[in-house]
């Protein structure tokens, strides 16, 4: 059994953030299935929010009134006053680290304007932010090598949970199929989205809802999971994301007759209208007949920017459209259309990222989660842009503060390494030994294709009543499947069930939670239900397992300086 103080369970922002706040005198373990260079928190382009001031005055107030009406006034109004207060350090503190952030003339950080964001307070550098930021980061853990052990390439299971404490996780090894233990104090969730659920997504591969769904089947339940942002601008057909920074920078969106549509949906803000409101408009456009060339989907025009401007702040952008659909830019609109992109649900944690297990905010000891794993409701029911890359730095370090000083006050529990280690051997077991009779891949993808349909941009009764049958259809299916590669060694095939199951059941509760509530709310659209209802749905969802059924229940939104208003931009 392999010990450690704090286990980290994730490599990207939130969790390298965490280990490095975790590093005095305790010792850590980061475990995470890809290198972690390679965390999805490099596909991060466009910036990360502070109102620092550098081109508009502005103030903390201002980002947090724009985060709360751009969440639809779902979010928990404390932890949104903390996280913004916070965001001018941390950027100073991510350019101490060895980030290169993008300059103005006369040398301070450059900003740009984001949707939702009334000043311009996007942080960047080029549209390459994610990636600069994570690299910072990874050298940073380097540097405190003789601290942090990083376990590349390890796969989580389970979490192991006794009397309402965490005591550490159930992993194997990927290169060498070997089921380990790893005992912690307090352990940190930092593992990702979930949004390969969808067909189309701008998420990567690793975004398959494990960590979620470990904390799901530990009996914690999840918070607001029918809240998915989809981004306005993922490739056509592909989701690759092209970044909002392309908005930012002024490119405009065009439907088939070459028209500027957004003034018809958004006039005050046009194209840096939030997300939400951007994908609704552009599916409007699509489903209308009104796609660009009689397709579905839209034009991102970046022409009117000149090359110069392109390939200073947008050069990657740029490249993706000519590696992948040999479209460049600077001479043609580059097709998109809307993507699964972000979950503003996940395991409900407060604004420290101690994770907590009911409505009444019961602490589960030694458990944290940050990052988009986490719900601690800074996002309510949308995302704005550039506040991930902030909610990941800043409750990264906040859940490896509280992480380390929970280690530094017990000691390690009692685990019966036999019983755990036996759970994961006999679902690996149950998977060799399945009938055979149903392949993995076209039950992937109907799951993919059921819940971009029927639980995507606009969601209906039926649609949604359907999706879930249909879902639940695919579970069933899901337990006769054929596996091909029996053997222990890098068995890729296998841990691709496994995240597969994640995603069946992470697809269940979205649906659920999205038939549950009759109304429409930020990334949440309803057509049989258009309009938002405080009255009845000014609450978070909280979905757990209850038997062989899903058990909702909910608990109050926490409002401290802007109670509800008309959201219009």
């Amino acid at each position: 059994m392999i010990k450690h103080d704090v286990l980290i369970v994730g490599a990207g922002l939130a969790g390298m953030r965490a280990a490095i706040e975790c590093c005095d005198g305790l010792n850590v373990g980061l475990l995470t299935k890809v290198y972690p260079s390679r965390s999805h928190s490099g596909a991060a382009q466009g910036g990360i929010a502070a109102a620092l001031g550098n081109s508009e005055e502005d103030t903390w107030e201002e980002h947090m009134f724009d985060t709360v009406k751009g969440g639809d006034y779902l979010n928990d109004q404390d932890a949104v006053e903390e996280y913004v207060k916070a965001a001018p350090n941390v950027i100073y503190q991510l350019e101490h680290f060895g980030c290169v952030f993008s300059r103005t003339p006369d040398g301070r950080i450059a900003q740009r304007s984001f949707g939702g964001h009334s000043k311009p307070r996007a942080c960047f550098s080029a549209d390459r932010t994610g990636h600069a930021i994570l690299h910072a980061l990874h050298e940073q853990l380097m540097k405190r090598g003789d601290q942090v052990r990083i376990y590349n390439e390890w796969y989580l299971h389970f979490l192991i949970v006794q009397e309402d404490r965490c005591h550490g996780v159930v992993v194997s090894n990927i290169q060498t199929g070997e089921v380990e233990i790893i005992q912690a104090k307090s352990v940190v969730f930092a593992t990702g989205g979930y949004g390969r659920v969808f067909k189309i997504t701008t998420n990567a591969f690793a975004g398959t809802a494990d960590g979620a769904i470990a904390a799901f089947n530990a009996g914690i339940p999840l918070e607001d999971p029918e809240f998915v942002q989809f981004h306005p601008s993922g490739l056509y057909r592909q989701g690759i994301l092209f970044s909002e920074a392309a908005r930012g920078e002024g490119g405009y969106l065009l439907n088939g007759k070459e028209e500027r549509f957004m003034e018809a949906y958004a006039p005050a803000r046009m194209e840096l209208a939030p997300r939400d409101i951007v994908a609704r408009a552009e599916q409007s456009e699509i489903d209308a007949g009104r796609g660009w060339k009689g397709e579905g989907c839209i034009a991102l025009d970046l022409r009117h920017l000149g090359e110069a401007r392109i390939m200073e702040r947008l050069p990657q952008i740029r490249q993706l459209g000519i590696d992948f659909i040999g479209v460049d830019c600077i001479k043609e609109p580059l097709p998109i259309q809307p993507s699964a992109h972000y979950s503003m649900g996940g395991i409900p944690a407060d604004m420290h990222g101690q994770v907590v297990m009911d409505s009444r905010n019961t602490p589960l000891q030694g458990f944290f989660a940050a990052g988009e794993c986490a719900c601690i409701s800074v996002h309510g029911a949308n995302r704005l842009g550039t506040n991930s890359l902030l909610d990941a730095t800043v409750f990264g370090e906040r859940a490896g503060r509280s992480a380390a000083e929970y280690a530094r006050s017990v000691g390690f529990g009692q685990i019966n390494e036999g019983h755990e280690k036996a759970r994961v051997l006999k679902q690996i077991e149950e998977i060799f030994q399945r009938p055979g009779t149903e392949n993995y891949n076209d039950i992937r993808n109907e799951m993919k294709d059921t819940m971009m349909e029927k639980c995507g941009v606009f969601r209906d009764d039926e649609k949604l009543t359907d999706c879930l049958q249909q879902v639940r259809t695919l579970q069933a299916r899901y337990k006769k499947g054929r596996i091909t590669d029996k053997g222990k060694i890098f068995n890729s095939e296998l841990y691709e069930i496994i995240e597969l199951g994640n995603m069946l059941k992470m697809a269940e509760i979205i649906t659920a939670g999205a038939l549950n509530r009759k109304e429409s709310r930020g990334g949440h659209y309803r057509t049989d239900f258009p309009k938002r209802d405080d009255e009845s749905f000014l609450h978070h969802t909280l979905i757990a397992q209850d038997g062989e059924e899903l058990k909702l229940d909910k608990k109050p939104v926490i409002i401290t300086k802007y109670p509800p208003k008309e959201r219009t931009y």
